[in-house]
C-alpha cells in the first residue's frame, strides 16, 4: 500500500454496484481505514492464520502458496511481516516457521530451482531492510519444508517495493517494481558454489506507483498493478516492449488502491484476482483468452469462526487440490483481524469452489 492521502471517510463512486462505506476515524495501526464488509458478492472465509508478530503497526502484506507436485497434502503458505520477516504456515494457516530479518514487502516463489544440493524452492521478497539490497533470497527444502535465508542482492530502484517471479522455461525471474514506477526484470541462478548469480534482463515502467505483480509463463505474460490506476499487461520476453491497461481504476471493477494481483489455473480457464483495497474487495478477470474478460467481483465474509476480510493489499491463488482445498485455494491479507485485543493483521483463506459458485464461473 501506498502512504494514504485519504481523508477520513469515504464517499459513494461510480457505480451504485460500489459502495465505499464510512469508515469513522483513522487506525493507528495501519495505512488504509478500517472497513465493514466489502461491496463484492459474499464468499465465506474457511480459515486463517495467527496474527503477525508486529502489532499496533501496518505489518502483513503479502503471501504466496507451494505445493508438493507429488502429494498435494504437504506445502506451505508464506507471508511477509514488512516490519520484521517472514512467516511459514501449513496449508491450513497453522504457523510452522518464523525467519527474521529485513523488511519484506512482496513474496513469491517458483519449484524446481536448481542448485548444487539438489532442487529447491526459490523464495523471493522486496526488501528494504538489508542495506545495499533490493531483494531477498531465500531456500525451501521440499524435502524438509524449512525455509532459509540465502542471499540479498541489489536491485537498482529508489525504493524496491513489489515483486513477483517467473519460471520461463527453466530461467528463474524475479521481478521487482518500486515506488516511482520502475520496474526490473532479473534472472537469477545458483553459480557452483551454491551462491546466487543475478544478471538484469530488463527495464521498464509505469507512470505511477506500483505493487502487485504476477507472471503467466504459459502465456508469456506479465500483470502489474499500477496502484491508482489499474492493471497492466506486458509480454514476459527479455525485451522491454509496450504495456497495456486494461483494467482501469477507479472504476466499477477496482476502487484503489489496486493492490495484490493472482493467478488460478483452473483446468482450461486462467483467472486473474486483484485485490480493490478501496472497498475490500477483489476483481476476477478470465485471461487465457486474446484479451482479459471481467467475470465478477467477490469480498471475503465472516464465516466458520473467522472475521471477514477488509482493507485487504496482497493476494496468491493456487488452482487444483492445495491440501484440504480440493480445486484451488486463496490466500488473502486482512488489514484488520478481530481477534483477541490489540490491533494486528493475518491472512485470511477461501476456498476457490466458493468463489466459482458465488460469481457462477
Amino acid at each position: 500500500m501506498f502512504r494514504r492521502r485519504i481523508s477520513d471517510s469515504f464517499v459513494s463512486v461510480l457505480a451504485s454496484s460500489i459502495l465505499l462505506v464510512s469508515c469513522g476515524s483513522f487506525e493507528a495501526q495501519s495505512d488504509s481505514p478500517k472497513m465493514t464488509v466489502g461491496a463484492g458478492t459474499p464468499v465465506p472465509a474457511a480459515a486463517e492464520t495467527p496474527p503477525v508478530g508486529t502489532t499496533a503497526a501496518d505489518a502483513a502484506d503479502d503471501p504466496a502458496i507451494w505445493v508438493d507436485p507429488a502429494n498435494s497434502s504437504r506445502g506451505v503458505i508464506i507471508g511477509t511481516d514488512k516490519k520484521s520477516g517472514l512467516y511459514v504456515y501449513d496449508l491450513a494457516g497453522r504457523q510452522t516457521q518464523y525467519v527474521a530479518g529485513g523488511l519484506p514487502n512482496n513474496v513469491d516463489l517458483r519449484g524446481g530451482f536448481p542448485t548444487p544440493a539438489g532442487p529447491r524452492v526459490l523464495v523471493a521478497a522486496s526488501d528494504r531492510g538489508r542495506p545495499g539490497a533490493g531483494a531477498a533470497l531465500f531456500l525451501l527444502d521440499p524435502a524438509t519444508l524449512k525455509l532459509d535465508f540465502w542471499a540479498a542482492i541489489p536491485v537498482d530502484l529508489a525504493e524496491p517495493y513489489g515483486l513477483c517471479m517467473a519460471d520461463r522455461a527453466g530461467t528463474f525471474l524475479v521481478i521487482v517494481n518500486g515506488t516511482d514506477g520502475q520496474v526490473r526484470q532479473l534472472k537469477v541462478s545458483a553459480g557452483a558454489d551454491g551462491r546466487p548469480q543475478v544478471v538484469e534482463e530488463r527495464r521498464f515502467s509505469v507512470p505511477t506507483q506500483p505493487e502487485g505483480c504476477v507472471a503467466d509463463e504459459a502465456a508469456n505474460r506479465l500483470y502489474l498493478g499500477e496502484e491508482g490506476a489499474g492493471i497492466w499487461r506486458f509480454d514476459l520476453g527479455p525485451v522491454a516492449t509496450p504495456g497495456q491497461l486494461f483494467a482501469r481504476a477507479p472504476s466499477a471493477e477496482l476502487v484503489p488502491d489496486v493492490e495484490g494481483l493472482a493467478l488460478l489455473r483452473d483446468g482450461p480457464a486462467t483467472w486473474l484476482i486483484a485485490s480493490s483495497q478501496g472497498d475490500s474487495a477483489f476483481a476476477v478477470y478470465r485471461v487465457d483468452g486474446p484479451e482479459p474478460e471481467y467475470r465478477g467481483r467477490f469480498s471475503v465474509v465472516a464465516a466458520n469462526g473467522v472475521d471477514a476480510v477488509t482493507g485487504t493489499d496482497g493476494v496468491a491463488a493456487l488452482g487444483g487440490a492445495v491440501g484440504a482445498f480440493p480445486e484451488g485455494l486463496i490466500v488473502m491479507q486482512d488489514d484488520v483481524d478481530e481477534g483477541p485485543p490489540g490491533a494486528r493483521q493475518n491472512f485470511k483463506l477461501v476456498d476457490w469452489r466458493e468463489v466459482k459458485r458465488a460469481l457462477g464461473l
